[in-house]
């Protein structure tokens, strides 16, 4: 292989600009019970101005969450998982306690020794979503 081949196929491209959010796409088995979990218990708001039968889109703030269906999803084989990121974890983490919302059994609010502050839930399909707040 000649040396200008290798430079090209490894060439670096400059995305600088050109990437604005992200958005993760989480399984779910019922559209019903999914928004509902998001809406009624996290406080998301459904978003997009057409309802699609096998998709959903919430969103809170400055983040969005999208669904795609998966009727035969088994939820204990379910690796979905999101790192949300937030500014205030304790007013956050009291309210979902204070509005009964289940916190994950091995994720309730502590420090972690890579300087987050961080607790977890699990969304009726079992995708994991951490909660973290910077503490430097």
């Amino acid at each position: 292989m000649n040396i200008y081949k290798f430079i090209t196929f490894n060439k670096i491209i400059n995305l600088n600009g050109m990437l604005t959010s992200i958005n993760p796409k989480l399984p779910m088995r019922d559209k019903a019970k999914t928004k509902s979990y998001y809406v009624e218990s996290l406080g998301f708001k459904e978003f997009g101005a057409v309802d699609y039968p096998d998709y959903l889109m919430v969103e809170k703030d400055e983040i969005q969450i999208h669904f795609f269906l998966f009727k035969a999803l088994n939820p204990e084989e379910n690796y979905g998982q999101v790192y949300i990121r937030t500014d205030d974890i304790e007013t956050l983490y009291q309210s979902l306690l204070k509005n009964n919302v289940p916190i994950h059994p091995n994720g309730s609010l502590e420090i972690k020794p890579w300087g987050q502050k961080e607790f977890a839930l699990l969304d009726p399909d079992s995708n994991l979503l951490t909660f973290g707040e910077s503490l430097g």
